[in-house]
């Protein structure tokens, strides 16, 4: 029994054994590679701006100009990935329509304090501006108009009202001296009533009278009027050499037009206003050698004018009517002083907008401490063939004129630095001269006295030696 238990105990013992060798040992799993590790995706600041312009009504087309010079810039920043603060930057644009109307103007910048955009480009025009600038400061959001002209948007107190372009009192002031300049005696002087138009007018005015000009009439219209004749009628009676017109294209146009069919052979004379391929268009032939004005410098003698309205044709398939270069670089500072605070906070950007030095298509802009632009140059156009021709620039620093200064002003520095240097170099020459001089009296005079010690010591042993032989 026992023999049995030891064979089976053998037996299952060897299939162990046999079962133990036939098993293969389990391959070992390769390490998974670790997952690459994605940098966390930098948050998304959303910023908005809002941008106020009539987009309805007869000046809908300034309002359209203005907002593509917006979009233009918006989609430009976007593009670039600007980070404030540590976050990716969003911008984005929120449009509204003022119709040019002062009372729809309150209600689209209530609405613009209410969306708590962070700050605001706009308004077009002086009339909608100045009331709407209130509810900005009210909200402390800081505001850049590329197109109010009037003084009184600056001269309220308002910390957060800015401009990009020259006001009415540096425009008015050159309309005055370049019809002082044309030979013009007399002028008859009409305004649309607007902020606008009475404020370049009264300016206009000053400045002509105080050069001589007499001013034989003066006449009102709206800026919602077409028909001119009766003022007109008046106006040719005076045989003014000049009519000057403060308001927008959507009159001057047709009252260029009526000047001619009426027989008045003044000239006519308008500011930035009527300034616009629509005042040639409602004009007609009219226009022809007419004059007006504009801010700053022709964008085809600015470094980067030509490009601008390259891009701007580019994109939008029109060409530049008004103000669309200054509504785009007052985008560009707005978003220039949040990089600059490293904020998007109103309160903490603000500061750094008054401190503004920037390079834009319109100018170099800084501000002076009311929030207008520093300079202030006027250049005036004359109607020529359907189109603008420059003529002049009056006023505030140009460009050209800056360069030139600049480098007289270095050559004036190196040739007193010069001067400072033979100065310098003739005093040291006159130091060493007089030091030699010195030197050789005090050698001389060194020579003297040892002449006459050895003098004097040739005499005591004279004296010495006579004593020595007379004791002999």
């Amino acid at each position: 029994m026992r023999a049995k238990l030891s064979v089976v105990a053998l037996s299952v013992a060897a299939a162990f054994t046999l079962s133990a060798c036939g098993q293969k040992e389990a391959p070992k799993q390769a390490a998974t590679p670790a997952a690459p590790v994605t940098p966390a995706a930098k948050p998304e600041l959303v910023v908005k701006l809002g941008h106020v312009a009539p987009m309805t009504g007869p000046q809908a087309h300034l309002g359209k100009d203005n907002e593509n010079g917006a979009v233009l810039a918006i989609e430009e920043l976007n593009a670039k990935g600007m980070e404030i603060g540590g976050a990716k930057v969003k911008f984005e644009l929120l449009a509204e329509d003022d119709a040019a109307d002062p009372k729809q103007g309150a209600i689209v910048a209530q609405k613009l304090v209410d969306a708590k955009v962070n700050g605001v480009i706009g308004h077009l025009n002086s009339g909608t501006t100045i009331p709407a600038s209130k509810l900005y400061a009210d909200a402390g959001i800081p505001q850049i108009s590329g197109s109010a002209t009037n003084p009184k948007y600056t001269q309220q107190g308002f910390a957060t009202a800015f401009r990009v372009m020259a006001n009415d009192v540096q425009q008015g002031k050159s309309l005055g001296e370049f019809a002082v300049k044309q030979g013009l005696k007399t002028v008859a002087i009409v305004d649309d009533r607007t902020a606008y138009g009475q404020g370049l007018a009264d300016e206009f005015k000053k400045s002509a009278e105080a050069a001589g000009i007499k001013v034989v009439a003066s006449e009102y219209t709206t800026d919602k009027a077409t028909d001119f004749k009766a003022i007109l009628t008046k106006i040719k009676s005076t045989k003014a050499e000049l009519v000057f017109f403060g308001g927008m294209d959507a009159q001057g146009g047709p009252m260029a037009k009526q000047m001619k069919e009426l027989g008045i052979k003044a000239k006519f004379l308008g500011g930035d206003g009527v300034c616009t391929p629509e005042f040639m268009k409602l004009g007609g032939p009219a226009t022809e050698g007419q004059f007006c004005s504009l801010p700053g410098m022709p964008l085809e003698k600015l470094a980067k004018g030509p490009e601008f309205r390259e891009k701007f044709t580019k994109k939008f398939g029109a060409e530049i009517q008004l103000y669309a270069p200054y509504v785009y670089d007052a985008v560009m500072v707005m978003a220039d002083s949040m990089k600059r605070a490293d904020s998007v906070e109103a309160a903490k950007f603000l500061p750094m907008v008054g401190k503004t030095k920037f390079d834009g298509v319109t100018a170099m802009i800084e501000f002076d401490q009311v929030g207008d632009l520093k300079g202030g140059a006027i250049s005036i156009y004359q109607y020529k063939g359907g189109k603008l021709e420059y003529v002049e620039t009056l006023g505030g620093a140009n460009p050209v004129d800056s360069v030139k200064a600049d480098v007289k002003e270095a050559v004036a520095d190196v040739k007193d630095a010069a001067k400072a240097v033979a100065g310098a170099a003739t005093a040291v020459g006159a130091v060493a001269v007089g030091e030699a001089k010195e030197a050789a009296k005090a050698a001389a005079e060194a020579g003297k006295d040892a002449v006459k010690a050895g003098a004097e010591a040739v005499k005591s042993a004279a004296e010495a030696t006579k004593a020595a032989a007379e004791k002999k």
